[in-house]
């Protein structure tokens, strides 16, 4: 398993003095301000109607920061956390500058608009500049989620432009914003005549329907460079085409869906709505997989730990994965080497009949791939085969079930993906594939173990992240915590569970005694407050997530032989409530 990765650098101190006496000063104007202009202002106000175009270019910072101005070059677009799509900005405040980002839009004389943006962090502003009547703004002193700030106004009798912008305050850290919206009639834009913001998509239709996925379609619009994805009115893809799959949905469950079609004038009004239904089922691959599983690494060598057969492993375990397949030297093929002479003489023979017994128990018996000295390379298409053959071979020759992800030195995300299709294919659908990702590898859906495992979801189990030897991670909330805390296990399964993976393919892994990592080791009642929390919304810590999720896969301990060596605590007391969750 991974050798102790350094922690990210903690946030930032306020320079909270300085920050707080310009804070007062400011919002005492700011308030009598408002007050006697009368402007409305609210958090979390109304929508636009959906006949409205927006007219923000860029607006959810897909393309980057074309179409925005950061002051100091405070801004940037990151990956996690977004409202909708795949990106939002980050603007960081710093000395004398608030971090603020603007736009310049083209609007009509005498005409009422709405302004309005999600935002995270503290202090963080919305306004608008050069109405030709009353300026306006909205702030938020505090928010530790997405909230919605919105505001209108109405233009001036010769108002052709306003500047739209966001900002912190001094001495704050960093705030987020996202989806940002300005509804109301279009103006002409001498800096891009010709190019109207685009009509609504038309023809918007279902198409292939999974438990946990549905495609969808609609017609091209004339100028469009992009279409946005809504689902229940959220924003939760941009893609370049006219067709798109929206995964991480709930099984038989009906959905509603909408598109928006955008170029650099900004988005058109939604399309007409059509609703899809998922179909029955978990999803995943997995053919006899428990609804809630526990998995178990068993060694396949001596390293003090409690030297087991594959029969000894403890009836709680459901998957059991071998640890480890050896490389070759053919690029991407692996082979397997029991090692009998460190395992008290354990034959070949007698290793497959323990497989087929545990089978026969209702139990999966893979090969895991990896570990912290594994290096297995597949970066090609021939490598990628080369794998699928070889793991394929592996399950013919000891009757393994599936394969468990576990290369620690990284990996590619597109070839991964081809060879995991590609057992898939040779394998059928009862194929078990797991994943054992650190926790930096699964920190945004664009890591590259983060993609592979949404690539392959319709195949995949379960991903067993590694909470252990590991640094300070950022939560779904963006705040900062350290291992060994129900905190961190919930607040970065969060992260897996709101970023496309179904709830049945989350599974928490931890070692099984403090002999089994070099740090993150927490006792077994730890883990299942963490289980608790996620499933049933009790046990939590500080982090409590905003829904349940009862459909959580399970838990996974490296290793059953260090398990057995404190006399099955971890699974004795893990595996009983796994079981038991909802």
């Amino acid at each position: 398993m991974p050798a102790e990765r350094p922690g990210r650098p903690g946030r930032p101190k306020r320079r909270q003095r300085r920050g707080s006496r310009r804070l007062t000063r400011f919002l005492s104007t700011a308030a009598a301000a408002v007050l006697a202009a009368g402007a409305l202002v609210a958090l979390g106000g109304g929508t636009a109607g959906a006949a409205d175009a927006n007219l923000v270019r860029n607006s959810g910072f897909e393309s980057g920061l074309s179409g925005w101005t950061c002051s100091s070059a405070s801004g940037t677009t990151v990956t996690s956390p977004t409202h909708g799509g795949a990106s939002a900005l980050k603007a960081t405040p710093a000395g004398q500058d608030n971090a603020q980002c603007t736009q310049t839009v083209s609007v009509k004389p005498d005409s009422s608009y709405t302004l309005s943006a999600w935002v995270q962090g503290s202090y963080v502003y919305l306004g608008a500049s050069g109405t030709g009547t009353t300026d306006v703004s909205t702030w938020t002193p505090s928010a530790s989620g997405w909230q919605q700030l919105t505001t209108t106004f109405k233009t001036g009798p010769s108002t052709t432009s306003v500047t739209v912008y966001t900002h912190g305050w001094y001495g704050q850290p960093a705030y987020y914003a996202d989806d940002i919206n300005l509804t109301g009639p279009g103006g002409s834009d001498p800096g891009d005549p010709g190019d109207p913001v685009p009509t609504a998509p038309t023809g918007l239709k279902t198409g292939a329907v999974t438990s946990s996925s549905i495609a969808l379609s609609w017609s091209t619009v004339s100028g469009a460079t992009g279409y946005n994805v809504y689902r229940d009115g959220t924003k939760v893809q941009a893609v370049s085409g006219t067709s798109a799959t929206v995964t991480g949905l709930a099984a038989a469950t009906s959905y509603q869906f909408q598109v928006t079609a955008v170029n650099a004038a900004g988005e058109s009004p939604k399309s007409a709505a059509v609703t899809g239904t998922t179909s029955t089922g978990s999803g995943g691959g997995g053919g006899t997989v428990p609804k809630h599983a526990v998995t178990g690494y068993w060694q396949n060598f001596n390293n003090g730990a409690t030297v087991q057969k594959i029969s000894d492993v403890q009836s709680q375990y459901d998957i059991i994965a071998v640890a480890f397949a050896d490389a070759t030297g053919t690029p991407g093929a692996v082979t397997f080497n029991l090692d009998s002479a460190g395992l008290g003489g354990y034959t070949v023979d007698q290793f497959k009949a323990d497989i087929k017994a545990k089978q026969a128990a209702g139990k999966s018996v893979i090969i895991s791939i990896g570990g912290q000295n594994g290096t297995v390379s597949i970066n090609d298409s021939a490598s990628a085969n080369n794998f699928a053959n070889s793991v394929y071979s592996l399950m013919q020759q000891y009757g393994f079930d599936g394969v468990d992800i576990d290369l620690e030195n990284g990996l590619n995300a597109t070839y991964m993906t081809q060879a995991l299709r590609s057992l898939s294919a040779k394998a059928g659908s009862k194929l078990v594939i797991t994943m054992a990702p650190q926790t930096i590898d699964m920190q945004s859906t664009s890591n590259a173990y983060f993609q592979t495992a949404l690539n392959i979801k319709d195949i995949l189990t379960v991903v067993n992240m590694q909470y252990y030897n590991s640094g300070s991670m950022l939560g779904c909330d963006g705040k900062v915590y350290s291992q060994g805390s129900v905190d961190f296990l919930t607040a970065l399964a969060c992260i897996q569970l709101e970023g496309g993976l179904s709830p049945s393919q989350v599974g928490l892994g931890l070692p099984a005694s403090t002999r089994g990592a070099g740090s993150g080791y927490v006792a077994p009642a730890v883990v299942n407050n963490a289980l608790d929390c996620l499933a049933r919304g009790t046990g939590c810590g500080s982090f409590k997530p905003a829904k349940t999720y009862p459909g959580l896969r399970g838990a996974m301990t490296w290793s059953t032989n260090w398990d057995a060596l404190a006399g099955n605590a971890w699974s004795n007391a893990v595996g009983p409530k796994v079981h038991g969750l909802p």
